[in-house]
């Protein structure tokens, strides 16, 4: 099964961000056969950490919530809050697999948050420039509860425009970069 997990930043937390930096790194290498993707979001200054975005595949929810809340950042109080969904990876790839590499351009998160109806459960064009894309979903995969996408894009308002936009509650779009050692 494979899961979301966005673990936001407490305001004021930086510090002990970096203090727990190669705990965080290896609690994560621990994982690294189950990443699909994972790094750091920022601020709108491009520069501040904001969260961790980590999508991982696991056996079931508990181990889903282990991942999440054992992590050492969360365990010291780095997070304010930890976004936990099932997740389908409808690019069938890792974020190492992607054709655009670690570097070039710019990265988002987009993370679209809705409720009815699902949205955007197709792929859209332009997969080149997809990380990861996918539905967020229930604990038990039958409801749709909005979108998660990684990409490169030349700005945010063009990140955003990857979801349609009357079909979410809210879309959320952050900076993004590349995580983990390789």
């Amino acid at each position: 099964m494979e899961f979301f997990c966005y673990h936001r930043d407490r305001p004021g937390s930086l510090p002990l961000r970096e203090e727990l930096g190669e705990a965080h790194w290896s609690y994560m290498d621990r994982y690294e056969a189950e990443l699909i993707a994972r790094g750091p979001t920022f601020a709108a200054d491009g520069e501040t950490p904001s969260g961790s975005v980590h999508i991982i595949d696991l056996p079931d929810p508990a181990a889903a919530r282990a991942f999440a809340f054992d992590e050492p950042n969360h365990q010291a109080g780095v997070y304010r809050d930890v976004l936990l969904r099932r997740w389908r990876n409808l690019l069938g790839r890792t974020m190492w697999d992607f054709p655009g590499g670690r570097t070039d351009g710019d990265r988002f998160l987009v993370l679209g948050l809705g409720a009815g109806e699902a949205a955007d459960l197709d792929v859209p064009p332009g997969r080149d420039e997809l990380i990861a894309y996918g539905p967020l979903l229930s604990d038990d995969g039958a409801a749709w509860l909005g979108t998660a996408v990684l990409l490169r894009a030349p700005d945010p308002d063009t990140a955003r425009a990857v979801l349609t936009a009357d079909r979410y509650a809210d879309i959320e779009v952050h900076p993004w970069e590349f995580g983990g050692r390789r």
